[in-house]
């Protein structure tokens, strides 16, 4: 008995195994005529009775069909050999799981025969060349997957052990980062850093990036702003713990004495990898992401993009009729997907407006090009400098948007700033003294002037 009379006696015999396989059954799939006649006889009996049929019905239903008789004589050998629960019921795993990598090969089958029928076919096509990639991706998407839903009551035992999950994160190894995120970024998501030019966005990239690296993790970071060597290089300066403007000067032998000692204290890796500006975009992330599984082995545990404006869209055509707000919720979307895709977060950054640079309370209004970004964004913080914090060295951070937390606990607070060796750390006012309700900007010279200008405002009203 091959497998097409195994799955079409099943259907019969064996209901839990029938709903569970037949959403994912086509006609197509069978070989034969007689089968594929026998198996639409069932779907048409189940989708007009929502039950399957017995032997009986369906001898009843074919006599009733207008099939020329070697097809009929066929089709009634087919359901005389169903005899009924059969001996592969007592392993149920193993049938539903041998139909599902038949319905596999035969889609991956079907999908290239009607590849090679497009491009073969010289009268007037139906279909073009360019459905090809689409047929393909449908048949390799072929999978069982039951789940079509929660079921609040039933399900309730699940959701209990989900509330209790501890969830992975990717810590920072600054303080109050971990404090606003819950302990860190979840994977599937996109955060975005918000901030002007020059005032640190890439080097906030870079700081994080290293410091992912310490903590033994796997990191991807792409860039379409800087040069590959200069993004190694500000994170030489972070990692070896030495100005960037005296790299240029180190000994050969004391740069291979750190590089020796940082291997051995880390047990991750860091892939760089440059796009020029404005010339990839999701697709060719994915690419890049599949060749370094294939040829290096490396699953990235986070990827960092610098940064998400300048990259392109894979669904929308450059230079084509599309306005900025499209173009960039297009490109923050398909990020996003990719992230949920390869189960990482990803980070990335993006511009203020031109009055944006200048304010020194920024705002989600202030995100540049398109607003469609702080909508797709999981987490959207902002990075703020002024004369005053510079001389402190010191920048702001402010959030923005938050799904992980409450956005208006330590609504801002600041970090300590070291440009020379491109690191970020946690500054002496950030100490366990902290009143949760009052962030850590307002005990700063700026938090107390912003606030003064607020009280003058107000008292204006009254």
């Amino acid at each position: 008995m091959n497998i097409e009379r195994v799955i079409l006696s099943s259907l019969l015999t064996n209901e839990q195994y029938g709903r569970k396989v037949i959403p994912f059954l086509s006609t197509d799939y069978f070989h034969t005529k007689s089968e594929q006649a026998v198996y639409k006889l069932i779907e048409d009996y189940l989708g007009k009775y929502n039950s399957f049929p017995s032997k009986e019905a369906l001898l009843i239903d074919l006599s009733s069909k207008p099939l020329k008789q070697e097809l009929y004589d066929q089709c009634k050998d087919v359901i005389t050999e169903i005899t009924g629960p059969n001996t592969l019921d007592k392993s149920p795993e193993w049938l539903t799981d041998t139909t599902e990598k038949f319905c596999q090969d035969k889609a991956i089958y079907n999908a290239i025969m009607d590849s090679i029928k497009i491009l073969d076919d010289n009268s007037e096509k139906k279909l073009s060349k360019g459905s090809i990639p689409k047929i393909l991706q449908d048949a390799l998407g072929v999978s069982f997957d039951n789940h079509i839903g929660h079921d609040f009551i039933e399900d309730a035992p699940d959701r209990f052990e989900f509330y209790h999950r501890k969830e992975q994160r990717l810590q920072f190894d600054l303080d109050f980062f971990n404090k606003i995120t819950q302990g860190g970024l979840p994977n599937k998501t996109l955060n975005i850093a918000l901030a002007g030019t020059g005032v640190g966005k890439s080097m906030f990239m870079c700081h994080c990036a290293a410091a992912n690296l310490k903590d033994h993790k796997n990191v991807l970071y792409i860039t379409l702003e800087l040069a590959e060597e200069r993004v190694a290089e500000r994170i030489d300066a972070n990692l070896l713990d030495c100005p960037i403007n005296e790299l240029v000067d180190m000994p050969r032998a004391t740069y291979d004495k750190r590089m020796s000692r940082l291997r051995e204290q880390s047990n991750g890796k860091l892939i760089i990898k440059e796009y020029p500006t404005a010339s990839a975009g999701s697709a060719n992330f994915r690419h890049l992401l599949n060749e370094l599984k294939i040829k290096r082995n490396f699953i990235p545990d986070v990827i960092y993009i610098d940064y998400l404006n300048i990259c392109l869209s894979s669904r929308l055509k450059s230079g084509s009729n599309v306005n900025s707000y499209t173009m960039i919720k297009a490109i923050a979307e398909e990020l996003r997907g990719l992230a949920v895709e390869y189960n990482v977060p990803i980070v990335s950054a993006t511009q203020t407006t031109r009055s944006g640079y200048s304010n020194s309370d920024v705002g989600l209004e202030d995100t540049s090009e398109s607003f469609g970004l702080p909508a797709t964004a999981d987490f959207m913080f902002a990075l703020i400098s002024s004369e005053e914090l510079a001389q402190q060295g010191q920048i702001m951070v402010k959030q923005l948007k938050n799904r992980y937390s409450d956005p208006d606990r330590y609504k801002r607070f600041v970090v300590g700033i070291e440009k020379a060796k491109m690191r970020l750390f946690d500054v002496d006012d950030a100490t366990d003294d902290l009143v949760d309700d009052v962030p850590i900007m307002d005990k700063t010279q700026i938090g107390e002037r912003l606030n003064d200008e607020r009280k003058q405002l107000f008292e204006g009203f009254r």
